[in-house]
C-alpha cells in the first residue's frame, strides 16, 4: 500500500515567527485519519524566522529526531547539553524520565526543519541527547541510517525505540532501494525535489505512507533529499 499526502493537504499553523505544516494530528489539528503511523507519531515540516524559535518547554517518554534541512538550529537542554545542528545534520532527544529544552533559529536566514517524533519502547530512562553530522555525499545514491533503535546500526544515533531514521540523495533518473519488510511500516518525505513510488509521484515536502511492501524503490524525477521513518 502506498499512500500519497499533498503538502497542501497537511494541518497548518502559521505563528508569524513558526511556519508549522503536521503531517500527523498535533497541537490545534486533528485529523482521526491520521493521528499517527505504527510508533511514528509526529512529522512535523516546519519554518523558523530568524532569531526566533521554541522557548524552554518539557518532554517525557518520546524520541524527537530533528532533520535540518536548511539553516541550523541551536539546542539547550535542562542536563546542561548544548550544541548546534545544521543543514543535513541530525539531532536526537530522547526525553526518557523528563527533559526541557529550547530549540532557536540563532542565524539570519530561516531555518527548515522535520521534526520526527517516535513513541519509545523504554521508558522512564534518563534523558539523552546528541547530534552528528550526516554529509550528503555519503549518502548519494543509497540510503544511510541516521537514527536507530538498533545495536547493529553503529554509525547512526541511537533511539529507545523499534525504528530507523534513513536519508538518501537521489540524482534525477536514479533508483535505490530499501528492505523495509511486509510487517513494517514506512513514511517518507522528499526534502527536496520529486520521486516516484510505484508509479505514483511524490513531490518535495509530500507524505508517503507506505506498508505491506517487502523492498521499497525509489526512483528520482530529479536531485532528490528524502528522509524515511522504518517503525513497527
Amino acid at each position: 500500500m502506498i499512500e500519497v499526502r499533498p503538502f497542501a493537504t497537511l494541518g497548518a499553523a502559521n505563528y508569524g515567527w513558526l511556519d508549522a505544516h503536521h503531517h500527523f494530528s498535533f497541537a490545534e489539528y486533528s485529523d482521526p485519519a491520521r493521528t499517527s503511523w505504527g510508533r511514528l507519531r509526529v512529522w512535523n515540516d516546519d519554518t523558523i524566522a530568524p532569531r526566533s524559535g521554541f522557548p524552554t518547554h518539557p518532554h517525557r517518554d518520546m524520541e524527537i529526531i530533528t532533520y535540518v534541512r536548511k539553516g541550523a538550529i541551536t539546542h539547550q537542554d535542562s542536563l546542561g547539553n548544548h550544541g548546534r545542528t545544521e543543514a543535513g545534520d541530525v539531532q536526537v532527544m530522547s526525553a526518557g524520565s523528563g527533559i526541557a529544552h529550547s530549540e532557536y533559529n540563532l542565524e539570519n536566514e530561516p531555518t527548515t526543519l522535520f521534526q520526527i517524533w517516535i513513541t519509545p519502547t523504554r521508558i522512564g530512562e534518563r534523558p539523552s541527547w546528541g547530534a552528528r553530522p550526516f554529509p550528503k555525499g555519503d549518502r548519494s545514491g543509497r540510503f544511510v541510517t541516521l537514527a536507530s533503535g538498533y545495536e547493529d546500526d553503529h554509525e547512526a544515533l541511537p533511539i529507545r525505540t523499534d525504528a530507523r531514521v534513513a536519508g538518501a540523495t537521489i540524482e534525477a533518473g536514479q533508483t535505490v532501494e530499501y528492505p523495509l519488510g511486509k510487517e513494517r511500516r514506512g513514511y517518507l518525505v522528499p526534502a527536496t525535489g520529486a520521486v516516484e513510488i510505484e508509479g505514483q509521484a511524490v513531490k518535495a515536502r509530500d507524505g508517503v505512507a507506505i506498508r505491506d511492501v517487502e523492498v521499497l524503490r525509489v526512483t528520482a524525477l530529479e536531485d532528490s533529499e528524502v528522509v524515511l521513518v522504518d517503525a513497527a
